[in-house]
């Protein structure tokens, strides 16, 4: 996947850097601290714990240091607004530093362009990855995610920017090394395989299989590919 970095990167990169920077002096604020490091997880512990006492007997970490993970963070939403504000600064700040910042660095000088690498032997399941930068992982989920995807458009005005996926590749490469004929006819069919699993498995019709039970399907399916044992 080729992308090319337009104006609408470089403005998303100014806002985010802007959001970063206003929501770390409202939390400064909010904590009657100017001097808090607002990207030191022991300070925002320290400041949560010790000088807010949000909870009593709060998590540590195996350092001794107070845990403030997202997990952690999520379950404190509704204690005070400065938790919001800490989870929504980090999010900004990791968009930035992970894509925004870096990605002027990976523009070739030969086209302008930017050109991943595709790892094809290095995921301990198979699957491809991507590397210098990482376009599979970008966020697409969140509106900030949505406005970093804008700088990848087409190299010239009527281009496309392709995306592709396997479809069932593992399930595909199982139902032809073990020859079994269900699953066999399952995919030459176009049937959804994980349907079809759970419709052998509970022994009903394919229509009445629901999304409980496709789930159930879905983790057979995958366990056995992977090597799940016995007693999982």
């Amino acid at each position: 996947r080729n992308g090319h970095r337009g104006s609408s990167g470089q403005r998303s990169g100014r806002s985010l850097k802007e959001e970063v920077v206003r929501r770390e002096k409202l939390i400064r604020d909010m904590a009657s601290d100017p001097t808090l490091n607002v990207s030191s997880p022991k300070q925002i512990g320290e400041l949560l714990f010790d000088k807010m006492q949000l909870i009593h007997k709060p998590k540590k970490n195996k350092n001794g240091t107070y845990s403030t993970d997202e997990t952690t963070l999520m379950g404190l939403r509704d204690l005070h607004p400065i938790i919001d504000e800490i989870l929504d600064f980090r999010a900004a700040k990791k968009l930035l530093s992970t894509y925004m910042e870096p990605f002027p660095g990976y523009i070739s000088p030969r086209d302008g362009k930017i050109h991943t690498t595709f790892n094809q032997a290095l995921t301990a399941t198979g699957r491809l990855s991507s590397s210098n930068p990482n376009l599979q992982n970008i966020p697409i989920r969140t509106e900030r995610g949505k406005e970093i995807q804008k700088a990848f458009v087409p190299g010239t005005p009527d281009g496309l920017v392709m995306s592709a996926d396997y479809s069932q590749i593992e399930l595909r490469v199982l139902a032809h090394m073990s020859g079994d004929e269900i699953m066999q006819h399952a995919f030459n069919a176009g049937q959804d395989i994980h349907q079809r699993t759970a419709a052998e498995v509970y022994g009903i019709p394919l229509e009445e299989v629901t999304h409980e039970m496709r789930s159930s399907a879905k983790a057979v399916n995958f366990g056995i590919v992977y090597g799940i044992s016995d007693f999982s």
